[in-house]
């Protein structure tokens, strides 16, 4: 009984360490793991350090606030309540567009990120400019009265003296148009180059 029971020990003392590689390959998977979700929670904290806490508090608030079916999700019907709570209509072309300025659907985090790329002034922003000028343009060029017209109706309204100054450093020939690439190439480049000096002059 004694010799098998000290059989039985050794057999198992020789079985011990065939399983200790695996145990060793173990820590360097879960090692790998750990370091792919402190990459993931980085880049998903990223945009929460742009803002000061009290900040992200107060985005929050808003979000709950627009999120009227409470689902987490900023959707249509929210955003066409938001506009009805606010006494203004949204046509559904309008809330369309707001919503496809994100990648997918409008939670929390998302709605922090187009925030903070509108704030750092996001890369598309050339592009935004770009595609309104666009919308005026008829076979290269642009009715400064039609543009006129929208720029004193429509968004954050011009006064017509703002609409004049922005005249005058466009070239309008003699008709009364614009030359759209002109007009774009101009805005695109003043933007890159100005920002900090226009910063200056504001102050």
């Amino acid at each position: 009984m004694a010799d098998k029971e000290k059989k039985k020990k050794k057999k198992a003392k020789e079985e011990e360490p065939a399983p200790a590689p695996a145990a060793a390959e173990a820590p360097a998977e879960a090692k790998q793991s750990s370091r792919g979700s402190r990459k993931a929670k980085r880049t998903g904290s990223n945009v929460f350090s742009m803002f000061s806490q009290k900040q992200v508090a107060e985005f929050k608030e808003a979000f709950q606030l627009m999120d009227h079916d409470k689902d987490g999700i900023i959707g249509k019907n929210d955003l066409r309540a938001t506009f009805d709570s606010l006494g203004r209509l949204a046509v559904d072309k309008e809330l369309d567009e707001m919503l496809n300025e994100a990648p997918g659907p409008i939670n929390f985090t998302q709605l922090l990120t187009l925030f903070a790329n509108r704030m750092s002034g996001g890369s598309d922003e050339d592009e935004v400019v770009i595609a309104a000028f666009k919308s005026f343009d008829e076979e290269g060029k642009i009715d400064s009265e039609k543009l006129r017209t929208a720029l004193m109706t429509f968004g954050d309204k011009f006064s017509a003296e703002e609409v004049d100054d922005a005249y005058d450093q466009m070239v309008i020939d003699d008709k009364g148009f614009i030359d759209t690439a002109k007009l774009i190439t101009m805005l695109t480049a003043s933007a890159e180059e100005g920002e900090g000096e226009g910063e200056g002059e504001a102050a």
